[in-house]
């Protein structure tokens, strides 16, 4: 912070939040700062049942429980489920594939002339580190020791919808990031 430099612990998290309601006193990062997130993770209002276990949680009913199921993950748990993700067989296919998407998003004149139209900036190898990794976790959480097509078009949307800019073009006509996402996808072909 500053110049200061403080020491992390080996296992930490940075999260941040956004309000798309009130913008008023937040400044937008710049692209370089947006790329260092791994994710951009949509969440909409939770559905009723949620809302019921926040409002419980909230009151205090449910933190002894809470605090027991989190205590039972040590850091030790978190490193090995970590080894064991970047394990899970990923077939040469499915590297290519990963590598296909993210070259559409830089050079999209070889795959359509409206993702041309569309896309102003395309996404950097972060981008494909961080499907690749965030892919193997997902197949890792459904069961599986390999990575499918569907795990990573399953995150695909969160890995990039703050990797890649539109055109003020795509902007005028309404096009949001997840409709050029939607539309890369259909583009690109798993060899």
């Amino acid at each position: 912070v500053g110049r200061k430099t403080y020491p992390l612990p080996e296992l930490f998290l940075v999260m941040a939040t956004q309000n798309p309601i009130e913008q008023e006193g937040t400044y937008p990062l710049p692209e370089a700062q947006l790329d260092r997130f791994l994710m951009h993770v949509e969440i909409d209002y939770p559905d009723a049942q949620s809302e019921l276990e926040i409002l419980k949680l909230n009151r205090g009913e449910a933190i002894c429980e809470a605090k027991k199921k989190v205590s039972e993950i040590s850091q030790a748990d978190i490193f090995a489920a970590r080894e064991q993700v970047l394990k899970i067989h990923m077939a040469p296919a499915i590297e290519k594939y990963i590598v296909d998407l993210i070259m559409a998003t830089r050079q999209p004149e070889k795959y359509d002339d409206q993702l041309k139209q569309w896309l102003a900036y395309g996404a950097s190898p972060r981008a494909t580190i961080a499907l690749d990794r965030c892919a193997r976790a997902r197949a890792w959480l459904h069961g599986r020791d390999f990575v499918g097509p569907e795990d990573v078009q399953a995150v695909f949307h969160n890995v990039l919808r703050h990797r890649v800019l539109l055109t003020y073009q795509a902007e005028a006509e309404g096009i949001t990031t997840n409709q050029l996402l939607d539309h890369l996808l259909s583009l690109v072909a798993i060899s």
